[in-house]
């Protein structure tokens, strides 16, 4: 490190002390979008600044329940080592663990100092780079449900208050324990621009939103926002779960993206009020670009088997691939705003998604709409999930991920050794599944047949 780099962790190292803090926990993204961390005595975060810290590259590669999926350069390679370095730029105290502060890192391949192929992370960086060769940054507004679940004295895990008919209401009645009001103050002191919450359609459902900023900032604030929701919840020995539908007789939590570009002047380039709909070219191309590639888009808005229950018929979640203004039971939804806060809301994702490559496949999509420069089909009218008015998302993550790999354009956006990993991986979840016995088919067939 250079003179200037050793008193700038001088400074840091100072504050720490200062702050009474002792141990510096230092997370990065996989490939799921969970966090990977090491908690590093702060003596030490000099070392780790200097030399880095050593994880198996195939963190990336394994799956929830700990098997090492076959991925190009993990097991085949040897199981090499990835470098973790500390971005300080990112170190906040965490509110719920006295004495503890934690930082995001940057994960590159130690034998060439590049990026490790499959960090989500740079990932977003590489896209943000070609939006920003064509004079747009890409600015983000994240919106994520989760459900919340106590243990179940017959096993397993309920709903939490599983109340209906409390949707957009807050207090007691629909939270009798006061959990959002205890979760939104911690993730404000966390710093990562938390505006407001609510308890939402569903018993148990929560809803949580972010501020806007730019989309790598945005994506770093989603990612801890996930990791300290759940552990807020293990604190009170409880489950917070983001996965896509939980439960048969609800329905599942989304992961909205509030998009839209700056130009020269951080001005807004969606809005254009002489343009159709009150919406610059800029924008519509945008909207006919993430159209265009939705079918790939949905092997990484909605990455699980899991994912695809959530879809269908007067569910609120996309079904088919279409837009509207103001309309909620379309696709992307423009809101009414216009001027600064003109914008598209992606409706697409589940909030099982990875901030990283869902925001990173949403703005490579969009960029790719402006470069075709091709206008957007006539907005839908009216209640949706028409499938005589559009096209149907893939019902099936197999189905997306071969959408995924046909989509040449968006696939050689993202890169080509990211994506090879990407397919190769939840291939082997889609495998894992259909060798599995589950539990309805035990309940269907067991005593009949």
């Amino acid at each position: 490190m250079s003179d200037q780099d050793h008193a700038e962790v001088r400074r840091h190292l100072d504050r720490l002390a200062a702050d009474g803090i002792d141990v510096v926990r230092v997370t990065y993204p996989d490939l799921i979008g969970t966090d990977r961390a090491r908690d590093v005595l702060v003596e030490e975060l000099p070392r780790a600044l200097e030399h880095g810290l050593a994880f198996c590259r195939a963190v990336y590669h394994t799956s929830p329940q700990g098997d090492v999926v076959p991925v190009s350069g993990g097991l085949d390679a040897g199981l090499p080592d990835v470098c973790v370095r500390p971005d300080l730029a990112t170190l906040v105290a965490l509110p719920w663990e006295p004495g503890v502060a934690a930082c995001l890192a940057d994960v590159t391949d130690p034998a060439t100092g590049a990026p490790a192929p499959e960090s989500p992370r740079d990932l977003l960086r590489s896209v943000l780079e070609r939006c920003r060769e064509h004079g747009l940054s890409p600015v983000v507004g994240p919106e994520l449900e989760y459900f919340l679940c106590e243990p179940d004295p017959a096993g397993g895990w309920r709903r939490y208050a599983a109340n209906p008919g409390v949707v957009y209401t807050a207090g007691l009645r629909a939270d009798p324990d006061n959990h959002l009001l205890r979760t939104l103050r911690q993730v404000r002191d966390l710093r990562i621009g938390v505006l407001s919450g609510n308890h939402e359609f569903d018993g148990g459902q929560f809803e949580i939103n972010l501020l806007h900023s730019q989309a790598l900032s945005a994506a770093d604030r989603a990612f801890r926002f996930k990791a300290a929701v759940k552990e807020l919840a293990r604190r009170e020995g409880r489950l917070a779960t983001f996965m896509a539908k939980p439960f048969n007789d609800a329905g599942g939590s989304g992961f909205h993206l509030h998009l839209s570009c700056e130009g020269e002047e951080a001005r807004n380039t969606f809005d254009d009020p002489s343009g159709a709909y009150g919406l610059s070219a800029t924008a519509r191309y945008a909207i006919a670009g993430v159209l265009a590639h939705a079918p790939a888009l949905a092997a990484l808005l909605n990455p699980t088997v899991n994912s695809y229950k959530r879809f269908g018929p007067d569910t609120l979640a996309p079904w088919l691939i279409d837009w509207g203004l103001d309309n909620r039971s379309a696709m992307v939804r423009v809101p009414p705003e216009r001027g600064a806060g003109a914008r598209l809301e992606l409706r697409l994702g589940d909030a099982s998604a990875n901030p990283y490559l869902a925001i990173a496949a949403t703005t490579a999509a969009a960029l790719l709409g402006v470069l075709a420069g091709e206008e957007p089909p006539a907005p839908l009218e009216g209640y949706g999930y028409d499938t005589a008015k559009a096209a149907v998302l893939p019902m099936d993550l197999s189905a997306a991920l071969d959408a995924l790999e046909a989509d040449t354009s968006l696939a050689e956006l993202l890169g080509k050794d990211f994506t090879d990993s990407y397919l190769t991986y939840k291939r082997n979840e889609v495998e894992r599944f259909q060798r599995h016995v589950t539990d309805w088919e035990f309940t269907e067939y067991a005593y009949h047949l």
